[in-house]
């Protein structure tokens, strides 16, 4: 079948949702979930969510596609969230479960690309937050190209142990030095009950929180939103909200996931990486992402990016501040000012 026959298709069965025959047994299952037919001639969002209940990266997922769908319905929009996986590389790494994390970026990617096209959806909010969720979504979105807004559910807090900020990365260098003997085992059993107070992503700048950065860069995000604490929930409430309006007054006619996803655009999330000492991984994700959106990029035309921007965040692990540092601190926005001022 031809893009063009399949394009004129699901044109009319999206126009046929409301009230012809044909799409009778669809509208019974919406009736069946409390969605009156009626609405259907407004935008439909797909909310994808990667909650998971197996690390605290993502556990405020479920309350922020809540916020976004109740966003979405008072916009005038029918929300229909939906869930896909994640993987822990904290719990998995040293274990061969490790295999498993590059692996479920595709899985996530894949996944959130079927419910798209099996759905139709006018435009899709994807809710993001441990390692691989951020680029894969963007990969969906780039596929699909599709309407599409995607809400990094942020950071975890630093915890605090004898007088100092003590992050995930702390627990791991102290596995070592009690190896080597520096630390005892009461030491260590001390720091792993408070590294980590609660939900959100790694505090450091691993990762996640670079990939929030990218997201950022790349203006798939309201800028500033990402880096608000996990914990934050009245905060971070309030950015999912802002999302699913944002993400309906895309559905009608907005610009695509490909209008951000192109050759400029990684370039400067590249240097928004490199600008706050990001994680080498961004390489990885971004190349892949270029890959999905049809983009030619290299790893040399990055690492060009990287050699002339300046690192001016000095971000744990290779510096002293955490993620929620460099949002009191004015966050991506203050960086991107920083890096515009300095030509």
């Amino acid at each position: 079948m031809s893009r063009a026959v399949d394009d004129e298709r699901r044109r009319r069965a999206r126009e046929g949702l409301r009230d012809s025959p044909e799409r009778a047994g669809a509208r019974a299952h919406f009736r069946a979930m409390g969605i009156d037919p009626a609405r259907l001639g407004g935008p439909i969002v797909g909310i994808a969510s990667t909650w998971t209940g197996t690390m605290p990266c993502n556990l405020n997922h479920r309350d922020l596609s809540d916020s976004a769908a109740r966003a979405v319905e008072a916009a005038g929009g029918v929300p229909l969230p939906f869930n896909t996986i994640a993987v822990s590389d904290n719990q998995s790494q040293g274990t061969p479960g490790m295999r498993a994390s590059l692996i479920s970026r595709e899985v996530i990617a894949d996944s959130i690309e079927l419910m798209v096209h099996a759905h139709d959806f006018d435009a899709v909010l994807c809710i993001v937050g441990c390692d691989k969720t951020v680029p894969a979504a963007l990969m969906a979105l780039a596929r699909v190209d599709k309407p599409g807004v995607v809400l990094y559910s942020g950071p975890m807090r630093a915890g605090r142990w004898r007088g100092a900020d003590v992050t995930i990365q702390h627990v791991w260098e102290a596995v070592g030095a009690f190896e080597r003997g520096t630390v005892s085992r009461d030491e260590l059993d001390e720091l792993e009950r408070h590294a980590c107070p609660g939900r959100g992503t790694c505090a450091g700048h691993f990762t996640a929180n670079t990939m929030a950065i990218a997201l950022d860069c790349l203006g798939i995000a309201a800028v500033g939103d990402g880096l608000i604490p996990a914990e934050a929930a009245k905060e971070k409430g309030a950015a999912a909200e802002r999302a699913g309006r944002l993400a309906v007054a895309l559905a009608g006619g907005g610009p695509t996931a490909g209008n951000f996803l192109d050759r400029r655009a990684l370039l400067n999330a590249m240097a928004g990486i490199t600008a706050t000492g990001g994680s080498s991984n961004g390489v990885l994700h971004l190349l892949a992402i270029a890959h999905e959106a049809g983009v030619e990029l290299t790893l040399d035309e990055l690492t060009a990016v990287a050699a002339r921007t300046p690192t001016i965040a000095s971000l744990a692990p290779s510096g002293r501040w955490v993620a929620e540092d460099l949002h009191r601190a004015g966050g991506t926005a203050a960086v991107i000012a920083e890096l515009i001022r300095a030509g």
